[in-house]
């Protein structure tokens, strides 16, 4: 079984019953909205799609609403500016006016207060470079460096610079207050920069009475230097290399990824890499050799879950891209991974009890976990540890806890009462396993439950053979 989740991007060439099913079957864990590009029709009218799509394909499916975040974009151009080296353009912001012939009012304020002479600004995804050259009044002068053309709302990376922009826009807490009707099981968090950027969604969601799951979108170099206390603060962690590669050097970003990862793996948190990955079968039906190894790359440091975006949003060929994912990462998951949750810091007696189950259940090739967990923490630690061949199946209560447990690293979950015998538990999950054919005659069984003593209650591990 597939141990690393598949994120995929939703949009119009995949938003319908019919491509739900597909990407369903093809391999799909994790539906991401994102709303840069959505609206809150859209949000109530896909988010009950996806979930009778889930049922009625008998598929725990988890729903993502990534945030637009506090971007800087270009305001609205009458015609598209055709720039070349040596040319200067004059962003302007507070309704300035220029009287350059290249100029573009911004969307934000402060610029004039964060940027300096000599700073470097990167304008649509980094395809157009461009230099400082002064600051006046409520306009900032610019040298073109590389040619391009300048569209309306181009987005604007400033490299090096911190930016004094909120953790959200208004336009984020309205979509989040969408999200938390529809009850979306993880909110993405865009540029994200500090711990205190976490912290602020938290009391949000916490004041509409959500327990949703909150991932920090790791994209620019402020955030890299507090990633430690990002990840923390966060349930997950998105390595979100577009932003992120125009914001550091593009040398350094493969260890950006594998420090971030590795990170994860070490404390516990579910780490997300994103973007690119197979950027060109947007439009092709075979993926370059150049990103089939990335994707490789990013299964050997057992990252939790590698996602697609417009390979799948707008894409031509959606269910391909699954089930490319599902190709390498089956195929590298039987090779051997990089080993960082060898590292992982153990603390608590519910965690060692977790991590002496995980060592029984990688000394029998065949074996299987099961987890009972009420909240999915049991799950998580079980996950955090990285067992080299057992699945991890785990049975919960709880529909919303099942959902959120999609994302984890090879964690297979499916809702399930509980009764106050921790026998008659097991025996419930040994008999939904055999008629779904995940477990036969003979598999060991490495339990992690319950016991009851009275009215205390005691984590135990068990291994069983399935009869």
């Amino acid at each position: 079984m597939r141990k690393t989740k598949i994120i995929c991007t939703l949009g119009p060439a995949t938003d319908s019953p019919e491509m739900l099913a597909r990407l369903i079957a093809a391999g799909a864990n994790v539906f991401r909205l994102n709303m840069s590009h959505g609206t809150h029709e859209w949000v109530r009218a896909v988010v009950p799609r996806i979930r009778e799509v889930a049922r009625q394909t008998s598929a725990n499916i988890a729903i993502m609403m990534d945030t637009q975040g506090p971007a800087i974009r270009t305001g609205d151009v009458a015609t598209n500016l055709d720039l070349h080296p040596g040319d200067v353009v004059e962003f302007t912001v507070r309704g300035a006016k220029s009287e350059e012939h290249y100029s573009v009012d911004v969307n934000y304020d402060g610029l004039i207060d964060d940027i300096h002479e000599g700073d470097v600004v990167m304008v649509d995804n980094g395809n157009i470079h461009m230099k400082v050259l002064a600051k006046k009044e409520n306009r900032v002068q610019c040298e073109v460096l590389t040619r391009g053309v300048l569209g309306s709302r181009r987005h604007i990376n400033l490299p090096g610079v911190k930016v004094n922009l909120p953790p959200m826009t208004e336009k984020d807490l309205k979509d989040i207050v969408v999200g938390v009707e529809m009850e979306v099981d993880y909110f993405a968090l865009s540029f994200c920069r500090e711990r205190s950027d976490v912290d602020a969604m938290r009391a949000e969601l916490r004041r509409l009475g959500s327990d949703a799951h909150i991932i920090a979108k790791i994209e620019d170099q402020h955030a890299v230097k507090h990633v430690k206390e990002i990840i923390d603060a966060a349930d997950a962690v998105m390595v979100a290399r577009g932003d992120l590669g125009i914001e550091c050097p593009m040398e350094e970003l493969p260890i950006i990824q594998r420090r971030i990862v590795k990170i994860c793996l070490q404390v516990g948190k579910p780490v997300i890499v994103a973007t690119h990955m197979l950027e060109s079968m947007i439009t092709n039906p075979l993926p370059t050799r150049a990103e089939i190894t990335d994707v490789a790359n990013a299964v050997y440091e057992q990252a939790d879950a590698i996602m697609l975006s417009g390979e799948t949003s707008v894409g031509k060929y959606p269910a391909q891209c699954v089930e490319t994912f599902d190709r390498v990462a089956r195929r590298i998951e039987r090779s051997g991974g990089a080993g960082f949750a060898s590292e992982a810091v153990i603390d608590g007696l519910r965690q060692k009890t977790v991590a002496a189950a995980v060592s029984l259940a990688n000394n029998f090739p065949h074996a299987k976990m099961v987890v009972f967990t009420f909240h999915g923490s049991m799950a998580l630690y079980v996950s955090h540890l990285r067992p080299l061949h057992a699945p991890i199946f785990a049975f919960s209560p709880d529909e919303r806890v099942c959902r959120r447990l999609a994302l984890l690293y090879g964690v297979h979950a499916q809702r399930m009462g509980f009764v106050a015998e921790p026998d008659k538990n097991v025996f419930a999950a040994e008999t939904a396993l055999l008629l779904k054919g995940l477990a036969e005659s003979g598999d060991h069984l490495v339990v992690v439950t319950d016991i009851l003593d009275g009215d205390r209650k005691h984590e135990s591990v068990q291994l069983r053979i399935v009869p």
